[in-house]
C-alpha cells in the first residue's frame, strides 16, 4: 500500500492546529514539549521510548526543558535514521490563534503564526503515528525535537549525542517546500560590545561628558562607510552579511536616562554571517576595530575617552554537503518516489542541521509549508504541509541504498 493511500490528511492537519495553539517561544518550551509527548503516547509510542535530555542545563540562557528524544526500534533491517525539528517559535508568535482559510492556516490575531516550526513538529508526530497505525516497515528511527533553535541553535548544539543511537544520516524538517533540499548553509558569529563613557549635565557642562551613544553611532557609521554592514563583499571575492540587533542598556531598555544627561553606557549586540568562517571573523573584526577607533577619537575636555569591551563567539559552523552524498541521494529518491522534482538549495540562515552535521551526522533540511515566517503575515500552505508529511513518511520507509 502506498504512502499516498496511508496518509490521513485530516489527522495531520488536526495535529498541526493542536501544536500551533500551544505557546512555546524560544527558551519556554515546557508546554509544547509536554503536548508533543502526550500526542506521541496517544499515537501509540511507548512512554519509555520518550525521554528528555539535559541540554537545558548546558545552554547558557534560561531554558525550561531539554530536547525531547524518541527512539523507535526498527521493524526491518537498516541503519538508524534521525528526523529532527525544533519546538520553539519566535516571540512574535506568542498568543497565536490558528485558523484555516482557503487552504491556508493563518493567525487570527496580530501575531506571527508559529508555523516555524510547528509544521515540523506536526510532521514528525504524524510520522510516528502513521508508522504505528499502519504497521509500516521501517529501520530504527530517532526523532529529535529541539529547544532554543530560534535564539542560537542551542538545543542542537548541546544535544546529548549518546541519546540519539548513532544514526547514519539526518533529515531536518524546517522550511517551505518539501521538494527543496537544503544542502548548505552559512555559519555565524555573534558579538556584543559595552561602551562606558562619562555622565555629565548635558545643559551645563556637556564638554565634561563622554557620550557612549555618540561613540557607538560614529562606529556604526564607520562600519557602514567601509562596506561591513548588511550585504558584505570582500576584496578577495568572499561574501557575508552583518547586522546590529539591539542598542540599549544592560537590561535591554533604552540607553540613557534623560535628555539632560550625557549617556555614559550603551550595549549593542550583532552578528556576522558567511559560508566562509574566515569571512565571518573578518566582519566581526571590522566591528571591533570600528568601536575601538571611535572611542579613541572622541574625548572630553580632559582628554578622557570611553572604554570598550567587545566580546564575540562562534554561533554555528557553515556546512556544504556534496550532491552525491548518501543523505542527499536518499532525499532525492524519496521526493522522486512521490512524483516530485528535487532541487538543491544553499541557505543563508542557520539551521539545527548546522550543529547536527558538526556532531558528525550528515543532515539535509526539507520544508513543510512555511511562508512569511517571523512576521505577522505568516501562513502555512496546507497542500505543501501534506507533501512535507508524505516526504517524511517516504524518507522513513524507503530502503537506504
Amino acid at each position: 500500500m502506498s504512502s499516498e493511500i496511508l496518509f490521513n490528511r485530516d489527522a495531520a492537519v488536526a495535529r498541526l492546529l493542536r501544536f500551533l495553539s500551544v505557546e512555546g517561544i524560544t527558551g519556554k518550551e515546557q508546554a509544547i514539549a509536554e503536548e508533543v509527548r502526550t500526542s506521541l503516547i496517544e499515537a501509540g509510542v511507548p512512554p519509555e521510548a520518550i525521554r528528555f535530555d539535559e541540554a537545558h542545563r548546558r545552554i547558557p540562557l534560561p531554558t525550561q526543558t531539554g530536547n525531547l528524544i524518541v527512539r523507535l526500534p526498527g521493524t526491518k533491517p537498516g541503519p538508524r535514521l534521525l528526523f529532527l525539528t525544533h519546538m520553539d517559535t519566535v516571540p512574535l508568535a506568542a498568543g497565536a490563534r490558528p485558523v484555516v482559510r482557503d487552504g491556508r492556516v493563518v493567525s487570527a490575531g496580530p501575531t506571527a503564526l508559529g508555523g516555524d516550526n510547528r509544521t515540523g513538529v506536526a510532521a514528525l508526530v504524524h510520522l510516528a503515528a502513521s508508522l504505528i497505525e499502519h504497521k509500516l516497515p521501517h529501520p530504527p528511527l530517532t526523532l529529535l525535537f529541539t529547544v532554543r533553535e530560534e535564539s542560537g541553535l542551542f538545543g542542537a548544539k548541546h544535544v546529548d549525542l549518546a541519546e540519539l543511537g548513532n544514526p547514519v544520516m539526518g533529515f531536518n524538517v524546517d522550511g517551505k517546500l518539501a521538494s527543496e533540499i537544503t544542502v548548505a548553509a552559512v555559519g555565524a558569529e555573534r558579538w556584543e560590545v559595552e561602551i562606558t563613557g562619562k555622565a555629565a549635565h548635558a545643559g551645563v557642562h556637556p564638554e565634561r561628558g563622554i557620550s557612549a551613544i555618540l561613540v557607538a553611532s560614529v562606529a556604526l557609521a564607520d562600519v557602514h562607510r567601509h562596506g561591513w554592514f548588511g550585504k558584505v563583499r570582500c576584496p578577495d571575492g568572499s561574501e557575508g552579511t552583518s547586522n546590529v540587533g539591539t542598542f540599549g542598556d544592560r537590561e535591554g531598555r533604552a540607553a540613557g536616562q534623560a535628555t539632560n544627561v550625557v549617556t555614559d553606557f550603551v550595549r549593542l549586540t550583532g552578528e556576522s554571517r558567511s559560508h566562509d568562517p574566515a569571512t565571518a571573523s573578518a566582519i566581526t573584526q571590522a566591528y571591533r576595530e570600528a568601536f575601538l577607533r571611535a572611542a579613541a577619537n572622541l574625548c572630553n575636555d580632559e582628554g578622557r575617552t570611553a572604554s570598550v569591551n567587545f566580546q564575540a563567539r562562534l554561533d554555528y559552523y557553515p556546512f556544504r554537503l556534496p550532491p552525491e552524498s548518501p543523505v542527499v541521494q536518499h532525499a532525492c529518491r524519496a521526493i522522486e518516489a512521490l512524483g516530485g522534482t528535487p532541487t538543491l538549495k544553499v541557505g543563508n540562515g542557520g539551521l539545527d542541521a548546522n550543529w547536527i552535521i558538526r556532531h558528525g551526522i550528515p543532515t539535509v533540511t526539507i520544508g513543510a509549508g512555511q511562508n512569511a515566517i517571523h512576521t505577522t503575515e505568516e501562513w502555512i500552505d496546507l497542500a505543501e504541509f501534506e507533501r512535507g508529511c508524505l516526504t517524511v513518511l517516504t524518507l522513513a520507509t524507503l530502503d537506504v541504498e
